[in-house]
C-alpha cells in the first residue's frame, strides 16, 4: 500500500540542512529562534543570529580540515552550541554525527572507533560527568598531543577536538572560543560555496540506534530523509508563524525522534526552542513558567515527574496550549486545551522517524487507534516474517517500508543485505493494513525494549550480565510500565551456592551501561523456571509474562 506521491506533500523546503536553515532564516530572521539556560547564563538567538553562529562553526571546520563527507561527533546536551554544531557540520559540507551524553565509557569508545569522526566537539561537563577525563582516560594522547597533532591508533581518524566548558590546564583540547577563532581566516565565501554544493542525496547525519545485536547500529540518512521530516513535522502539527510557537524539550538531539520533532516542528513553523540541558522536573516547570511555554514535549515518564514535582501546583502554566489532552500537564490547574497531537503513529530511526501518522486534532473514529496511514511517498506491505510472502490485507505479519526518508545504510553492511530485492525495510515489528490503509502496529517481532521513548538491546544487557560473578543464566526483558511504555528487567539464575543482591548488580552494570538500560527490576528464578519459558531457547514472551507476574503487585518505580 502507498500513500500519494512525495510532489504532494505541502510544505516542503528545500531539501538539505544548510537549505533549511537559510529558508527559516530567510523567512523569520529577527524572530526569536532559541532560548538556552545554562549555567554560564540565558542566551537568546534570532534566527539570523543562528545562521551565523553555524557559519562560524563552519568557517572553524573548513579551518581543522573538515571537507565533503568529513564526519564531525557532536557529543553535547541540549544547548545552543549543539545545533549550530550540526548545522555548521552540514553548512561546511560534512556529515553530523549525534553521539549521546548518556554513554559510559565503553560505550563511546565502541562508537568514536565505528563512527570514524575526524572532530569531536563535546560539552566538557555533563552532570557529575567529566568527558573531557572520560577521553584521556580511553587515549592518553588526547590530553598530551598539541591541538591538531593527535595521532592515536585507538581513534585511527580522530585528529582534533573542541570543547564547551572550562578549559584543560594544559590546553590540548581547544575551548570552544579557541576553536571559533580558528576559523576567523576562513573566507566566508567558501562557506557559502560549500554550503551551496550540498545535494539532497549527499549523506547529512549519523544516529545509532540499538538493534537486535548487542552493539549499536550506525544508521546514515541522506539529507533528503532528514530535512522533508523536519518540514513534515511543522504540517503535521499544524503549526503557523502567528501561533508564536515556544517549544520546550530536554530530550536529547541525538535521538532522531526529538530532532525531528522538537527541532524540526519549531524552526519550520519559526519558532522558539526552549531547551532545557538536564531534565529536572521542578526546573523544567520554572522554565516553562518563566518563558511561556505552549508546546512541551516530554516522554511519558517525564510527564509523570512533572506532576510529582514539588511546584507543580505553585506554577503558572496557563500559557501552555499544545500538550495532549491525554498528558498530566493537559489537567493542570492553569491550563486549559483539549488539543490532541499527532500521535497516531508508526516510524523508525531507519526511516528517521515517522513513516505513518495522521495530523493533530484527527477525530477518534479516523484514528480508530490505529497507528496512523502511509504518509507521502511512503509504501507499506505487510509480509509473512518466515518467507516473506506479503499476506492478505488485515491479517498479521512484519511491517515493511520504504520511502524518501529511508535510510542510506547501516555503517559496515551492504545495502543488499538490509533491504529486500524490492528495496522495502524489514523493521523486525509487527502489525496489519486494514481497508482504509491505517497501519495498527501489533509489538515487536524482534525483543528490543522500548523504555521512556529510548530503544534498549536485551542482548546488551544480556552481554553485560555474563561478566558478574555468579550468573549462570541472564535474560533481559521489557515488561510493560503505564509511564514508561517498558521497564528494563533483568531475569537472572544464580550458580549453586552463589549470593547475588539486586542492588549490587545494578550498580555493576551502571559502570557498563547508559542509565536508561540498566534494569530497573533484578528477579532471581530457579533453572526449571527459565527451562519451563521454552527449554534451551528462551521465549522472551514467555518469560516477559513470568516475570511481570513476579512483579505485580509492586508500586512502580
Amino acid at each position: 500500500m502507498s500513500g500519494p506521491p512525495l510532489s504532494a506533500e505541502p510544505g516542503l523546503g528545500p531539501l538539505t540542512l544548510p537549505g533549511f536553515l537559510r529558508e527559516v532564516t530567510a523567512r523569520y530572521g529577527e524572530r526569536e529562534a532559541l532560548v538556552t539556560r545554562t549555567a554560564e547564563g540565558v542566551t537568546r538567538w534570532t534566527y539570523t543570529e543562528l545562521w551565523e553562529r553555524a557559519v562560524e562553526v563552519a568557517r572553524a571546520l573548513r579551518a581543522c580540515g573538515v571537507g565533503k563527507d568529513s564526519r564531525v561527533g557532536i557529543l553535547m546536551t541540549n544547548r545552543a552550541e549543539w545545533i549550530t554544531a550540526v548545522f555548521g557540520t552540514s553548512l561546511a559540507g560534512g556529515v553530523a554525527v549525534t553521539l549521546s551524553t548518556f554513554s559510559t565509557p565503553p560505550e563511546l569508545e565502541d562508537l568514536l572507533q565505528l563512527s570514524c569522526v575526524s572532530v569531536l566537539l563535546f560539552e566538557r561537563k555533563v552532570q557529575k560527568k567529566d568527558i573531557a577525563a572520560v577521553l584521556t582516560e580511553l587515549e592518553p594522547e588526547i590530553g598530551k598531543a598539541a591541538p591538531g597533532t593527535l595521532r592515536s591508533a585507538r581513534f585511527p581518524f580522530l585528529r582534533r577536538l573542541a570543547m564547551v566548558g572550562e578549559a584543560l590546564p594544559d590546553e590540548a583540547i581547544d575551548t570552544w572560543d579557541t576553536f571559533l577563532a580558528r576559523g576567523r581566516g576562513e573566507p566566508r565565501e567558501l562557506v557559502e560555496a560549500t554550503a551551496a554544493s550540498v545535494r539532497p542525496s549527499d549523506a547529512a547525519a549519523l544516529f545509532f540506534s540499538s538493534g537486535s545485536t548487542s552493539r549499536p547500529k550506525g544508521i546514515l540518512s541522506a539529507h533528503r530523509g532528514v530535512t522533508v521530516q523536519l518540514w513534515r513535522f511543522r504540517r503535521m502539527y499544524g503549526f503557523a508563524p502567528e501561533d508564536d510557537i515556544r517549544c520546550w524539550t530536554a530530550n536529547g538531539f541525538f535521538w532522531s525522534g526529538n530532532f525531528a520533532m522538537g527541532l524540526g516542528t519549531t524552526l519550520a513553523g519559526g519558532g522558539t526552542l526552549v531547551l532545557q540541558s538536564t531534565f529536572i522536573a521542578a526546573e523544567a516547570l520554572d522554565l516553562m513558567q518563566a518563558e511561556r511555554v505552549n508546546f512541551p514535549l516530554a516522554w511519558p515518564h517525564q510527564w509523570a515527574q512533572l506532576e510529582d514535582a514539588p511546584n507543580w501546583n505553585q506554577v503558572d502554566l496557563s500559557s501552555v496550549r499544545f500538550a495532549d489532552f491525554r498528558t498530566p500537564i493537559a489537567h493542570h490547574p492553569t491550563v486549559s486545551t483539549e488539543w490532541r497531537e499527532p500521535g497516531h503513529a508508526y516510524g523508525n530511526t531507519e526511516t528517521f522517524t515517522i513513516t505513518t501518522c495522521f495530523p493533530a486534532d484527527t477525530p477518534t473514529d479516523v484514528t480508530a487507534n490505529s497507528s496512523g496511514e502511509a504518509l507521502p511517498g511512503v509504501t507499506l506491505k505487510i509480509v509473512d516474517p518466515l518467507s516473506g510472502v506479503v499476506v492478505p490485507r488485515g491479517e498479521r505479519g512484519e511491517i515493511c517500508v520504504k520511502g524518501p526518508t529511508l535510510m542510506l545504510g547501516y555503517l559496515g553492511t551492504p545495502l543488499d543485505e538490509t533491504l529486500d530485492a524490492e528495496g522495502f525495510f524489514h523493521t523486525g515489528d509487527g502489525g496489519r493494513l486494514d481497508d482504509a490503509g491505517r497501519l495498527f502496529w501489533e509489538g515487536r517481532l524482534t525483543d528490543i525494549i522500548k523504555t521512556g521513548g529510548a530503544n534498549v538491546s536485551p542482548l546488551e544487557v544480556d552481554e553485560a550480565l555474563s561478566g558478574y560473578p555468579g550468573i549462570k543464566v541472564a535474560r533481559t526483558v521489557g515488561v510493560p510500565h503505564e509511564t514508561l511504555g517498558e521497564v528494563v528487567t533483568a531475569c537472572v539464575v544464580p550458580h549453586d551456592g552463589a549470593s547475588l543482591e539486586p542492588e549490587e548488580i545494578r550498580a555493576f552494570l551502571r559502570e557498563r551501561l547508559a542509565s536508561y538500560k540498566v534494569p530497573r527490576h533484578v528477579l532471581f528464578f530457579h533453572e526449571e523456571d527459565i527451562t519451563l519459558t521454552g527449554s534451551a531457547k528462551i521465549k522472551s514472551g514467555d518469560l516477559r509474562q513470568l516475570a511481570a507476574k513476579r512483579l505485580r503487585g509492586q508500586p512502580n518505580p
